[in-house]
């Protein structure tokens, strides 16, 4: 079988599809780089918003045309929360709910080999990656009023620590990845269920400690999830300087309506804490506008909350009717008008934003890993601190890290020159 593996949505659902490449390559089936190269495509879809479903939509549908005679499987969130609409999709053979995830390269292995009807049974997957997702743990015991992820993953199960340690060390040995992102449902969480005192302090401890991994970074974390002293880990160069903390809001009543176990001032305490122990250290984070009963002097709060917290980048999203969530059921829902109203003022200033994080950097010399060339010829990479960079040069720097040189700012990233 030649397959096509892709995802939409986040880290951990790429963390997921390179799990199942690995399993499919040592089966002896063959990972292509392209749609048009496969007899059969496998997408891990999302559902997380109504923008999500309509993205998972539009890749199965794209891929479709790209080569009408593949066999297409689509697996994941959108496939556990809408199988029917899933297999009507053009195309699809094969839904693989979250369920069955665990056991999809046997199913597509088995169903491959026959003719089959459906059943329930992004950036593309690169043979050589310079970044690794190891996903250490799945589903969540939050219940944030809006979301369907606990209804989707079920309930929060960690790997145990040694599995994950040998697996990273796997990664840099034989796949010679630079850097490895942890991942999870709910990342902060790890190690919960099975007692571990301070989970993920203790893995990064053990990842540090037994593992020759060059970078390491962490995916998405509750803010309540994080005690303060898991910032003393960052002495270690190697602990790459970002957070993505989702807010969701900065009106505290707006906060209590959607379940969220966190106050502004609590936020903000965190967010000062990591600044205090990691210097420029990049806060991330994610914004929704217009929750059933956000009115404007809400908004307005949740606005200047964000404005004063200057983050280095902000993911805005209007709320989206989730089915079967609470929410759902909330009186004093927003008009469309109005939430995208609200967004777009939102995003502009996000951007301002994100350009101020940038332009800090101009003339400084920066770590980057570069991870590929472009057809114009240039080099582009990440800093520790997730800064894209953009760079001329004429040695190969495939999964290099190397110092770059900061000379200005452009829409999207910073150009520099490699120091070699």
């Amino acid at each position: 079988m030649r397959i096509y593996l892709d995802s939409v949505g986040c880290r951990l659902n790429w963390s997921e599809i390179e799990l199942l490449a690995q399993e499919l390559a040592r089966a002896g089936h063959t990972i292509v780089a392209s749609a048009a190269e496969a007899d059969t495509i496998a997408v891990n879809s999302c559902a997380v918003t109504a923008q999500a479903e309509r993205k998972t939509r539009h890749e199965m549908r794209s891929l479709h045309r790209d080569n009408p005679q593949a066999r297409l499987a689509i697996m994941g969130c959108y496939a556990t929360l809408r199988p029917e609409t899933s297999a009507r999709l053009p195309g699809v053979r094969w839904v693989i709910p979250n369920a069955e995830k665990e056991r999809a390269g046997d199913l597509l292995t088995n169903l491959a080999q026959s003719p089959g009807r459906p059943g329930e049974a992004g950036e593309t997957l690169e043979t050589m990656r310079t970044r690794a997702f190891v996903k250490v743990q799945d589903g969540c015991d939050n219940h944030c009023t809006y979301c369907i992820v606990r209804s989707l993953r079920g309930r929060s199960r960690s790997r145990l620590m040694a599995d994950v340690v040998h697996e990273i060390q796997m990664l840099v040995e034989k796949a010679d990845a630079r850097e490895v992102v942890l991942t999870g449902a709910c990342l902060g969480a790890y190690g919960q269920d099975l007692g571990y005192p301070e989970g993920l302090r203790s893995l990064v401890e053990a990842v540090l400690a037994d593992t020759d991994v060059r970078r390491l970074r962490l995916s998405s974390l509750e803010p309540w999830d994080i005690q303060e002293t898991l910032f003393d880990l960052w002495d270690d160069s190697r602990l790459c300087r970002q957070f993505h903390l989702p807010l969701q809001s900065g009106c505290d009543d707006t906060l209590r309506r959607m379940g969220r176990r966190i106050t502004t001032e609590a936020f903000s305490r965190l967010v000062a804490a990591a600044r205090d122990q990691i210097p420029e250290v990049a806060i991330t984070t994610d914004v929704m506008v217009g929750f059933p009963g956000e009115n404007q002097a809400a908004f307005d709060t949740s606005y200047a909350f964000v404005e004063k917290t200057a983050f280095a980048k902000i993911h805005v999203f209007p709320y989206s009717k989730r089915p079967h969530t609470p929410a759902s059921r909330l009186p004093h829902h927003i008009a469309s008008q109005v939430k995208e109203d609200r967004a777009r003022k939102t995003r502009n200033l996000a951007r301002r934003q994100r350009c101020r994080y940038r332009l800090r950097f101009l003339g400084r010399e920066l770590p980057v890993l570069w991870e590929k060339q472009r057809q114009d010829g240039h080099w582009t990479g990440w800093t520790d601190n997730y800064l894209r960079v953009v760079a001329d040069a004429e040695q190969d720097l495939m999964n290099q890290i190397t110092q770059a040189r900061i000379l200005s700012a452009e829409k999207g990233h910073l150009r520099g020159e490699a120091v070699l």
